[in-house]
């Protein structure tokens, strides 16, 4: 993309460079300049030090015609961000009369008096454009810089100024805020059009993703991305052309493409997690699941019902001890002997008890060492067996997740036995 095409992210505070508290303002404003058809060129994050605000800024406007900062606009003694936006321009800070009136109003509703340190949240760098803040005391502020000494780009042409946006550092602020003020702006940067698609994989390691999708970019004229964040891989096909049309047209090609060549290991396209995406093949095939955890403790459970799931999931059972998988799942003593706790075939009377014991469609089961401890020299810290019943049949598959500390070992394996939940039922 060409340099008008460009942006950069700056995130202000302390909290953020001594990692007391996730930056996830970063991560939402990449994706959204990056949804509006930018491309993010550098991510900054520095403390409430004015010489090291200025140089964040003078780095990220310099090639950049769109900055988005976050946070120091606040009361306190460490919200410095205006204060050190006037010097590093060249200004005087003003106070403006509406903002301070609004303030006192505002903090009036609350049986507040409006002081001086709340008061400076009235004060911004002379010629700043205002950003109402209707979610909090704090308003936001818009200036422009030039690119470069010259004002030139590197092929002669004439630098336009980057417009720097500062919004509150509070996500519930800084959001509204940003489609207001800042989206328009950044559309307005765009030069053709893009469209991203984002394919979920489970089960490929990024390499092999890589491996498998080689050729595609160079074929249909996109750019490919991995995000490998556990337990899952994102791949990411960007398309860029002259008019959105074209990017769709191009970027669904490239998806139809890759997805042929992933086969299964595509779960979902977009926002949608495993555990939602087999809800909601659950509920489209009106089937119904029970559970019978074991190693995870329930997590699979949880996983399902962080979205609405009470039309497909009729319940379950944590068969932590064996004396509950004798009891309520019906497992075998003698299986139980002869094979342990932990192998395929406790995993499929499991599966078998749950169904027959919720009359279900389905049944998913896992039996497996989370550790730290319970490993032996043939079954080690990991070692996972995960089932799921039909009236097809039962099928019945293992995994080892080794080097994982055991909340690792528990997610994987539950997205193990959700995964094969959305094979069975895609191959019924």
């Amino acid at each position: 993309m060409s340099a008008l095409g460009r942006a950069a992210i700056v995130c202000i505070g302390t909290e953020l460079t001594r990692g007391e508290i996730h930056n996830t303002n970063a991560t939402w404003l990449a994706e959204r300049l990056t949804a509006l058809g930018l491309e993010v060129s550098s991510i900054e994050a520095v403390a409430d030090d004015a010489a090291a605000i200025m140089g964040a800024l003078e780095r990220a406007s310099s090639g950049n015609p769109l900055v988005a900062c976050t946070g120091g606009l606040g009361p306190t003694t460490d919200d410095i961000t205006s204060a050190t936006v006037a010097a590093w321009q060249g200004v005087a800070r003003v106070r403006d009369p509406q903002v301070l009136a609004g303030l006192e109003a505002r903090l009036a509703r609350a049986g507040r008096q409006l002081t001086a340190s709340s008061a400076q949240q009235a004060d911004f760098p002379a010629g700043a454009r205002i950003l109402d803040n209707p979610h909090g005391t704090a308003p936001g502020f818009a200036v422009r810089r030039a690119r470069s000494s010259s004002g030139t780009t590197s092929d002669g042409a004439t630098a336009s100024p980057c417009q720097l946006f500062f919004m509150p550092g509070v996500p519930r602020e800084m959001k509204p805020m940003f489609e207001s003020f800042v989206a328009p702006a950044a559309q307005a940067l765009v030069q053709g059009a893009q469209r991203q698609v984002r394919l979920r994989c489970f089960g490929v390691p990024e390499s092999m993703l890589n491996d498998q999708l080689a050729g595609l970019e160079a074929q249909h004229g996109v750019r490919i991305g991995y995000r490998a964040h556990f337990p899952e891989v994102e791949v990411k096909l960007l398309a860029v052309a002259s008019s959105a049309e074209a990017a769709d047209s191009l970027a669904a090609r490239a998806a139809a493409d890759a997805r042929a060549r992933l086969g299964k290991a595509v779960y979902a396209e977009g926002e949608r997690d495993l555990p939602r995406a087999v809800g909601e093949l659950l509920r489209e095939r009106g089937q119904t699941l029970s559970l019978a955890e074991s190693c995870t403790g329930g997590l699979v459970g949880s996983l399902l019902t962080a979205y609405p799931a009470s039309d497909f999931l009729l319940g379950g059972v944590i068969s932590y001890a064996n004396q509950v998988k004798l009891e309520l799942l019906g497992v075998d003593a003698a299986t139980l002997e002869r094979h342990g706790a932990v192998s395929a075939e406790v995993a499929r009377q499991m599966a078998e008890g749950a169904r027959a014991r919720f009359r279900s469609a389905l049944a998913l089961s896992l039996t497996g060492i989370a550790g730290p401890s319970g490993a032996t020299e043939q079954k080690p810290v990991g070692l996972v067996y995960y089932a799921v019943s039909s009236a097809q049949g039962t099928v019945v598959r293992d995994v080892n997740v080794s080097n994982r500390p055991r909340e690792g070992v528990q997610l994987y394996a539950a997205w193990c036995g959700l995964n094969l939940v959305r094979e069975v039922l895609l191959a019924g």
